[in-house]
């Protein structure tokens, strides 16, 4: 069962990231056609951008993301040592090397990694989680993170975060055109087959970032189970989660969180409920407990 639910998880995030690309790839076709005639250098465009977004964010992921969410590193065991030695014993067992550690002072249980590769890891909790929760509960959580870094989930993360940035800013190129006064100069414009492509062109680009994000939404939320499963892997023992996952959800909101961050967490840190599922960052922890007692 464990093992078939990961397999299966690592097959849907394959095709959530693989649709992310073709979306990133058609709206720089759709950009490249409505004012260059020429999807190609839309593409082109892309992946130029891409390049440059995923080497910008890679390089820097971690510091960003600890300095956006307030979050203090820990050099020393002796400063938090079970923390530390649960971090160093789940590392040791998922056979990554030791994560940089960070604390985010915050009454609320919540915790999340970051990095571009288990080399240049990091792993931060709020100062709630140790409070509220005891070893075996730590220790699933921690687990949980530790098996985003070994399954390059961080990495995956960051990705989809270059991607939509590149969406937004292909899209804000788009509407600079449109506003400049961009000339789209054709032949046959009065053509019905070119007419209908371009305004379905104008359509991808008005759309695009909002499916940029219910991929987003989509791709955290499948790796979410997936380091639910790859955690329990770890420790051989899904109840410590479990009951991490409970105290967690009926906690209060976070208040140091970043809201561009929310999806790295292991659970929601603003607690708010969309109208719907397709707008969430993560599954319902309802569900994912559901999946743990199945194990």
């Amino acid at each position: 069962m464990l093992f078939n639910q990961i397999a299966q998880n690592k097959r849907r995030t394959f095709y959530v990231m693989l649709g992310f690309l073709l979306l990133v790839a058609l709206i720089g076709a759709s950009l490249g056609y409505v004012f260059w005639n020429s999807a190609a250098a839309g593409i082109i465009l892309a992946i130029v951008l891409g390049i440059f977004y995923m080497i910008s964010m890679l390089a820097r992921s971690t510091e960003i993301v600890m300095n956006m969410n307030q979050a203090v590193e820990i050099k020393s065991e002796k400063e938090f040592p079970e923390l530390w030695h649960i971090i160093e014993d789940m590392a040791l067992v998922g056979k990554v090397p030791m994560p940089r550690v960070f604390i985010i002072e915050d009454p609320s249980p919540n915790a999340f990694a970051t990095g571009n590769n288990p080399e240049h890891s990091a792993v931060a909790v709020t100062r709630g989680l140790l409070d509220r929760l005891n070893r075996e509960e730590l220790e699933g959580v921690i687990a949980h993170e530790v098996s985003h870094i070994r399954n390059y989930d961080i990495r995956l993360q960051t990705t989809a975060l270059a991607l939509v940035a590149v969406i937004s800013a292909l899209v804000n190129l788009g509407g600079n055109f449109f506003w400049w006064g961009g000339d789209r100069r054709r032949d046959n414009d009065n053509n019905g087959t070119n007419v209908l492509v371009l305004l379905l062109s104008v359509l991808v680009l008005i759309l695009g970032p909002l499916a940029a994000t219910l991929a987003q939404m989509a791709l955290s939320r499948n790796r979410e189970y997936l380091a639910d499963a790859s955690g329990v892997e770890l420790t051989r023992n899904p109840q410590g989660l479990i009951n991490a996952l409970q105290k967690i959800s009926v906690s209060e909101p976070m208040k140091n969180a970043d809201p561009s961050s929310s999806s790295l967490y292991i659970a929601n840190p603003f607690k708010d409920k969309s109208w719907t599922h397709l707008f969430d960052t993560h599954p319902p922890i309802k569900e994912r407990i559901a999946r743990l007692e199945r194990m």
